[in-house]
């Protein structure tokens, strides 16, 4: 059972560069119950394009019959601050003004996004996270959360993300926002401003997330006489369309720019300092053939991490893979979390 709800912080939420929201909003789902020892809980970390609902996006692994489920979880998932899906956004009203912000809403960083999930977890109550997990943009969170305030956190699982995003993955993402800057309706202040110019950096977009080896699987012709309207194609501009009825430019805009800010490194002596403060059991997942996110990222994760885990998986799927690949992630991460049990209990026999 999955109970959908809103919190509203009424007080000026700061973010990282100074500037200020009035109040904010986050969407959020729950599934499942608190136990008595308040030690059950899974806090989900979305991508760039998702939602709350985390059975959704992530099923294989979260579900009722999958590792993570509501039977003996209570599931968490929260709209990141920015996204199109019920937290404050671009499209949401400016209360200064009375009309949504569009471009004139703040930009915000992953860190702001923690900060914001921080504040929910402590308006529910929430103390300790037992797993805490992300892919991605996800995983840019987690990380974040971890090295921000470790102490919460018993595991921490990353997923085809890293320690600070790469000239590689700005690149792409300035060229998305180059597609939707070119779309002159971007600029007209109007909900569904700049379609077109996302449904074009969507399509870029799928070129980093997918795979030679998935387009050939999945887009390869079946004749050979045709001179036009490939599959390819059509595959393309389908999944930019199908993003169009579902997101919206603004969000898009702000979020990839919030990806680009990813660097742990900020404002701390270093990376790798940054990362040797990271307190929670870790496991590190890669996708070997991850052009977005290549492996060599998540590898230098797993090396600076205190005793992180690293694990490496193979999909034809690319950096989708985190998403695709859940029979082979459930087994990764429920061995992992076996022998984190196991290490616990063995510490508490040392302690006893």
């Amino acid at each position: 059972m999955s109970t959908i709800s809103t919190y509203t912080h009424n007080k000026t939420f700061k973010l990282e560069n100074g500037k200020k929201l009035r109040k904010i909003e986050l969407a959020y789902q729950t599934y499942g119950k608190l136990n008595a020892k308040k030690d059950n809980v899974i806090w989900a970390c979305h991508a760039l394009t998702a939602n709350s609902d985390v059975l959704d996006w992530w099923k294989g692994l979260f579900g009722n019959n999958d590792l993570f489920n509501p039977e003996e979880h209570f599931i968490i998932c929260a709209n990141v601050l920015g996204s199109h899906y019920g937290s404050t956004n671009p499209l949401s009203e400016n209360p200064v003004t009375g009309l949504p912000y569009y471009l004139s809403f703040p930009e915000f960083t992953i860190r702001d996004l923690v900060s914001a999930h921080r504040l929910l977890a402590e308006h529910l109550g929430i103390k300790d996270i037992k797993v805490l997990i992300g892919g991605s943009l996800g995983g840019q969170q987690a990380l974040e959360w971890a090295i921000t305030d470790g102490s919460a956190i018993e595991n921490l699982i990353l997923v085809a993300t890293n320690a600070v995003h790469s000239p590689w993955g700005i690149a792409f993402n300035e060229s998305q926002r180059l597609a939707i800057s070119t779309d002159r309706s971007f600029y007209a202040q109007k909900p569904d401003g700049g379609l077109k110019g996302l449904k074009t950096a969507r399509s870029i977009a799928l070129l980093s997330y997918r795979s030679y080896d998935a387009y050939t699987d999945t887009q390869l012709e079946s004749v050979n006489d045709k001179t036009g309207a490939f599959r390819a194609s059509s595959y393309q501009n389908y999944q930019g369309e199908k993003l169009c009825k579902r997101f919206n430019a603004y969000s898009y805009w702000y979020l990839s720019k919030a990806m680009d800010s990813h660097n742990v490194g900020r404002g701390r002596k270093s990376v790798a300092e940054a990362l040797s403060a990271v307190k929670p059991n870790t496991l590190v997942i890669g996708v070997e053939n991850d052009v977005l996110f290549p492996i060599t990222e998540q590898e230098f994760l797993a090396k600076h991490i205190p005793d992180a885990v690293f694990h490496s998986i193979k999909s034809a799927y690319g950096h989708d893979g985190f998403l695709i690949e859940t029979d082979i992630l459930t087994n990764v991460i429920g061995n992992f979390l076996k022998e984190s049990v196991n290490k616990k209990i063995i510490k508490l026999h040392k302690t006893a």
